[in-house]
């Protein structure tokens, strides 16, 4: 039997369970356990359960029976009840218990969040598309030049520009540090990547010299260990090279490209770049609209979806960082912060990431956006083109997963298109 009501954001559900009940769940947890028992005198799982009961205690299968008996009961509530949707597994409370009157229990769970979808005509977002100017092209043009760039072992004296390589032994307070040595290690000079004034002093030296390198570690440095304290770096010069560039004129246009003179390359080049801006405008846009149905939408977000996205945002990041070779714990130490102030830091991004789902999942539902096969095969068709590869030929190198990948991204397609047509 259920009662339920609403306290806030919560839900209350006491489920009260007869005594014929309780004992249909404590006989089905014997018939499971019975054979974990060893009783002298009887074959394992052969023995009754009273003999069990007397040798173990009477409660023995308690615990299993009003899992399953709650499990049950909470099950057929919600079966029964489709409006009520949890937001968080139940805390369970035992009120009373008797064999002979059976048990009264109390689930508290928090909801998940009522709200409305605001008028999608009245939307205020924009598109922003910047234009784009000579000096982009000037530097993608630049870009394309270094990446054309040829480097030429000379035996000189560094200069900036040049790419040195070196070893180096870092010590702080007389002592090496972890994570401080490296082998043919190639440098470009004036990158910066190193602590500022490292690079600097390369400049000037020739190939095999030796040198000390005196530095401080800056007092905002991830390693808590190193911030604000003055190292010495023991390097070793091995190469210089020289990076050549090429002239960029119509004859290496037309050698290394489709086209015929710079000029040409670079009206290319600007359509190219304003097709980039364009896509990233409309994306831009869209993450507005989303963001903003959000706001409007005032969801007020219970605190256990908010700690269950976060965790599940960790959980992500740790599996990314496991590719990369690192533990979490070893990740925390280097930029100096504790797992909570990780979490801290990404719980703004689990609140959106929340809303944007709770808003799609309704805009869905009331207006009931569907994938058709159709949808689906002009989604499939865009990926299959890039491959150079048939629709069908596609599907067969396909997973479940990427299946469901697809199926998302296509109703989300259609989402997003059809909030755009609701805007005035």
């Amino acid at each position: 039997m259920f009662k339920f009501e609403k306290k806030d954001k919560q839900g209350v559900l006491k489920i009260t369970v007869s005594k014929e009940e309780w004992e249909v769940a404590v006989e089905k947890s014997y018939e499971q356990n019975k054979g974990k028992y060893n009783i002298q005198g009887f074959r394992k799982g052969k023995a009754p359960r009273k003999v069990i009961e007397q040798n173990y205690g009477d409660t023995v299968f308690f615990d299993d029976a009003f899992n399953e008996v709650i499990s049950k009961e909470y099950t057929q509530f919600l079966s029964e009840n489709t409006s009520i949707i949890p937001a968080s597994q139940p805390n369970v409370e035992m009120n009373s218990f008797t064999i002979d009157k059976g048990l009264e229990a109390t689930l508290k769970f928090d909801l998940m969040p009522e709200f409305v979808i605001p008028d999608l005509s009245i939307l205020e977002s924009k598109k922003e598309i910047s234009e784009v100017t000579d000096k982009q092209v000037e530097e993608e043009l630049e870009r394309e030049r270094l990446t054309h760039a040829r480097y030429v072992e000379e035996d000189k004296k560094v200069e900036n520009g040049d790419f040195a390589t070196i070893d180096f032994d870092g010590y702080v307070d007389g002592e090496k540090f972890e994570g401080g040595q490296a082998n043919d290690y190639r440098l470009e000079i004036g990158s910066h990547t190193f602590i500022e004034g490292f690079e600097e002093q390369i400049i000037g030296m020739i190939k095999g010299e030796e040198k000390d390198i005196n530095v401080t570690f800056p007092d905002n440095y991830p390693a808590e260990n190193l911030k604000s304290k003055p190292a010495v770096f023991k390097i070793v010069l091995k190469k210089v090279e020289k990076k050549v560039l090429p002239k960029i004129d119509d004859k290496y246009i037309s050698d290394t490209t489709e086209y015929e003179t710079i000029e040409e390359y670079k009206k290319a080049l600007k359509e190219n770049l304003e097709k980039i801006e364009s896509e990233k405008a409309e994306r831009d846009y869209e993450v507005k609209l989303l963001d903003e149905i959000a706001e409007k939408s005032n969801i007020d977000l219970p605190q256990s979806m908010v700690e269950h996205e976060v965790e599940h945002m960790v959980e992500d990041f740790e599996h990314r960082l496991s590719h990369q070779g690192m533990t979490m714990a070893g990740y925390l130490e280097y930029i100096g912060k504790t797992l909570e102030d990780f979490k801290k830091e990404r719980k703004e991004d689990a609140q959106k990431n929340i809303k944007t789902r709770l808003v799609l999942q309704k805009i869905i539902s009331e207006n009931k956006i569907t994938v058709s096969e159709d949808d689906l095969n002009n989604v499939l068709t865009e990926y299959a083109s890039r491959y150079n590869m048939s629709l069908e030929d596609f599907k067969k190198a396909m997973t479940p997963n990427d299946f469901a990948y697809f199926e998302n991204s296509a109703i989300m397609t259609k989402v997003i298109n059809f909030i755009k047509s609701k805007i005035n």
